[in-house]
């Protein structure tokens, strides 16, 4: 670790906390309908859109109404995104002339985009044309992700409200979302990144003749090596800058090309990538600030905020630290006085500070994004990410799903509070009852029971579940633990290793990332309606108060026992055995 590095770490966190509070408030200010100074343009043009589609916007649902409506616009979007997927070689906007998507490889992505997940089990740039990068998935990556963002406004309202059966009206929230929140940024980030060299066009791939024409191997199918000289390479274009803005922005991180934000034409400088770092957890942090000026309570929005930047630190402190020990079996040294760290799968232009910063910030949320390969990290380097996901992703989290994950925490820290004291547990003025720990629980417990049941199918059947796994032991294991944990917490990164475009990863990893999205959020919604229908109760000698220092470690705490206690014997089979035969001498 180098001072260089640290300080680019704690500059960026300085940054976030400094986006914070402004974005806090005109989310808060969006969201109450009161008035900014994006209206005069943009209070038009949603009036128009309520009165082409029927919408009421004087109208609240109650949270079962919110959920359903929810679930049904989500239903019919991946339904249209899996039929262009299927018939884009009819389509315009296709200059390569890509074929249809495969069925189980359209329905994995269609579930995929639809959840704010964006897994992708295939090349970009050889897979999806323009036209379906566009009005397909990069329209996904607004749509999810305002979803999210209006879920958790509704669960802030379920808590802030007294006595009320209603939530709000979905259709307007994410409009809203959608039209003050993530398009202006989009549009000023996207020429931003223009500026900086990302392409942004239609044309069709360039291709180059190499100067240094170069000789490859090739396996045929009948296992046969042949020789064969390689004099072009084919550039892949696209509109690649409007969809890297969202893609962070709305944590999505499904990458324009293959190599994802390592790739230079989506991730070109180190200004570029720094930007969008902040792009990651700007509305994540911003929420919690919008929850405590909602709620009434600021302090215990920043408390929130305290909770997730201390695990933000251990997470980034833990994964520098094993980067830049590097592997004890391999003794590079620079000049011959220090080890130089581990840079497999790393960009130079990065390094290992701010490779290490990506990994951690793009699983702290449901972005998933990449700037270097997480398959290629040390045991412990690449343990963090994926205790990140299995966190629930709460640490900032995805835009929205991250806010109303750690409120099904903070039920169960206060809940855990209430009984040391021997007293009915309050959070902000709401007596915290049985149907509300149930429904937190039973948040709780959906993850793993579809992370770890299709992880151990998966170990267990040669046929379909190991056949395209490229290592072994425990870093395989790791490999197919990571994948399913991503899918469940939406967050689309891929630890590589693994051919998950078959039809078993396809149609279970589609499914998972199916219930890690829907099946977590009813139960969550559930709560903010049971809290909305509550009476305030005034603070009491036995109230646990949500603003001190010690709710925030009793949130961190409770945040890593759940984790811990859950996944942690599946860890030390994979990554933290894989650390201790390192050390041993043995590597796979």
């Amino acid at each position: 670790m180098t001072t260089n590095g640290w300080l680019q770490i704690l500059f960026f966190l300085f940054v976030v906390l400094a986006l914070t509070k402004p974005l806090g408030v005109f989310m808060t200010r969006v969201f109450n309908r009161e008035k900014t100074f994006l209206d005069p343009v943009l209070r038009p043009i949603e009036k128009l859109l309520y009165r082409l589609t029927g919408v009421d916007e004087t109208r609240e649902m109650r949270w079962t109404e919110y959920g359903a409506a929810m679930l049904i616009f989500s239903g019919v979007t991946m339904a249209l995104t899996y039929l262009i997927e299927r018939v884009q070689n009819r389509l315009p906007l296709n200059p390569q002339k890509l074929a249809a998507v495969a069925p189980d490889l359209a329905f994995n992505t269609a579930a995929s985009f639809t959840t704010n997940t964006n897994w992708q089990a295939y090349v970009p740039e050889t897979t999806m044309s323009y036209l379906t990068q566009m009005a397909a998935l990069a329209y996904h990556n607004f749509i999810s992700a305002a979803t999210g963002i209006a879920l958790a406004i509704a669960v802030v309202r379920g808590i802030a409200r007294r006595e009320k059966d209603t939530l709000g009206n979905y259709w307007v929230d994410m409009t809203r979302a959608t039209l003050w929140v993530l398009l202006p940024a989009c549009i000023v980030g996207s020429l931003f990144l223009v500026s900086q060299g990302v392409p942004q066009n239609f044309k069709p791939y360039t291709t180059a003749q190499l100067v240094d024409p170069q000789t490859v191997q090739i396996t045929g199918a009948d296992g046969k090596a042949t020789t064969q000289v390689v004099r072009e390479q084919t550039i892949a274009q696209g509109p690649t800058a409007s969809q890297e803005v969202i893609k962070e922005f709305g944590t999505n991180g499904g990458g324009f090309f293959n190599a994802n934000s390592s790739h230079p034409f989506e991730n070109p400088t180190p200004l570029t990538n720094f930007f969008e770092l902040v792009l990651i957890f700007a509305i994540g942090s911003g929420l919690t600030y919008t929850l405590g000026q909602m709620t009434g309570s600021p302090r215990h929005g920043w408390a929130v905020w305290c909770a997730m930047a201390i695990l933000f630190l251990i997470g980034v402190t833990a994964t520098y630290s094993a980067e830049a020990r590097g592997n004890p079996l391999v003794q590079t040294t620079a000049n011959h006085l220090q080890p130089i760290g581990n840079m497999e799968g790393k960009e130079v232009r990065f390094g290992i500070a701010n490779s290490a910063l990506w990994a951690v910030v793009t699983t702290d949320t449901s972005c998933g994004a990449v700037n270097s390969m997480h398959d290629s990290y040390t045991p412990l380097g690449g343990m963090i990410p994926l205790i990140n996901m299995l966190l629930g992703e709460v640490i900032f989290g995805g835009v929205g799903s991250g806010l109303y994950g750690i409120i099904v925490f903070i039920i169960l820290s206060v809940f855990i509070a209430g009984l040391m004291v021997g007293r009915t547990p309050e959070y902000l003025g709401k007596k915290v009852e049985a149907f509300d720990v149930k429904m937190a629980m039973l948040t709780v417990l959906i993850y793993p029971l579809f992370v770890l049941g299709f992880t151990g199918i998966s170990v267990l059947a040669p046929k379909f579940g190991l056949s395209s796994l490229a290592n072994a032991g425990p870093h395989g294991l790791s490999e197919i633990f990571y994948a399913y944990a991503e899918a469940g917490a939406n967050n689309g990164s891929a630890f590589a290793g693994l051919n998950a475009n078959t039809l078993w990863y396809n149609s279970t990893i589609g499914a998972t990332t199916l219930f890690g999205r829907f099946f977590m959020v009813i139960p969550v919604l559930a709560i903010a309606g049971s809290l909305a229908c509550k009476k305030h109760v005034p603070e009491s000698a036995g109230t646990f108060p949500v603003t001190t220092p010690l709710f925030t470690g009793l949130l961190i705490s409770v945040v890593l026992i759940v984790g811990a206690l859950t996944f942690f014997p599946a860890l030390s089979l994979g990554p933290i055995l894989e650390h201790l035969l390192m050390y041993a001498g043995k590597v796979f």
